[in-house]
Order: C-alpha cells, then structure tokens, then sequence
C-alpha cells in the first residue's frame, strides 16, 4: 500500500466512523444504572460490560493503531471501569476521549499508516486498515448494546433512523 491509498483509506475511515460516534454516544448515554446488570442470557455480557467494552474498546483500538501495536491487556475493561464507574461517567468519557485520539490518529505519519502491523498472530496489514477491523468492532457491540435498552426500561434511540423511542427531526 502506497501513501495516497492509505491517506484515501484514513480520510474515508476517520469521517465513517466520526459519523458513527453520535449514535454510539447516544447509546451509551441510554443505559440506565438501574439496569447494569441486565443480560438476556446467562452467557451474556452484562449491560455494565458491554458498555465498558464498548467505550474502551474503541479507545484501545485507536491507541493501538497510534502505537502501531497490538498489545493485549486483559484488565483494560476493569482499569475504565475503575475510572469511570458509573454508566453515565463511561458514556462521559467516551465522549471526550473518542474525538481527541480521533484527531491523532488523523495525524499519523505515511510511515505510520502503511507500516504493517500484526494483529496477535492472525493477520498483518497495513495500520490503516485496522480503522475499518475498529469500526466494525464498535458498531457489533454498540448493536448489541442498543438491544438491551428497551429490556432495560430506557429508551432507544435513533441510529440510522427513527426508533419507536425517538422520531427523527422533521
């Protein structure tokens, strides 16, 4: 992958999913702390560990991309969540944290987004693509998520369209 290709695939990524960031923020904000411990299944995430997931996850998948390296740490759910303990707080900090490291991740070098990075053994592609892997990622357990809001006693909101909960602004 040449320069232009990856500065193409950035530019594309970074406005997909800064397009998706109001929805997930709307998501996050929906769950009630009164429900945090909702799951419709016993081998279900808890509404509390989705919403951490989600939150850091993203966080951690850009962190990874600006590092250039994918470095596992098992507790980076718990250390949020030891940050951020309420649902409200998590949603919070997803808010301020996603658009800056956003911003970062829009200043990596050419070096930096075509530079191959390996991803815990199971692929190796050039750093931008990871954007997209990222994206996906976040908008999986942001549907996950927004299926527990309802079960949960809040409201859904609208995603890529009017809920039941929320009608679009005419």
């Amino acid at each position: 992958m040449d320069a232009q290709q990856a500065r193409t695939i950035l530019n594309y990524m970074t406005q997909v999913w800064e397009g998706e960031f109001p929805a997930t923020c709307k998501v996050l904000a929906a769950v009630p702390e009164s429900g945090r411990e909702y799951r419709p299944d016993d081998k279900s995430r808890t509404a509390w560990e989705l919403t951490s997931h989600l939150a850091a996850g993203d966080i951690w998948f850009l962190d990874a991309i600006l590092a250039g390296n994918f470095a596992w740490d098992p507790d980076v759910d718990k250390k949020a969540q030891a940050a951020n303990p309420t649902c409200a707080q998590m949603a919070a900090m997803y808010k301020e944290t996603f658009p800056k490291k956003l911003a970062a991740v829009r200043a990596l070098s050419d070096a930096d987004l075509t530079k191959i990075v390996d991803f815990f053994g199971m692929m190796q592609q050039p750093n931008v693509t990871y954007l997209g892997f990222a994206n996906n990622h976040s908008m999986h357990h942001r549907g996950q998520l927004a299926a527990y809001l309802r079960a949960m006693g809040s409201k859904v909101p609208a995603i890529y369209g009017a809920s039941a909960d929320e009608p679009m602004p005419s």
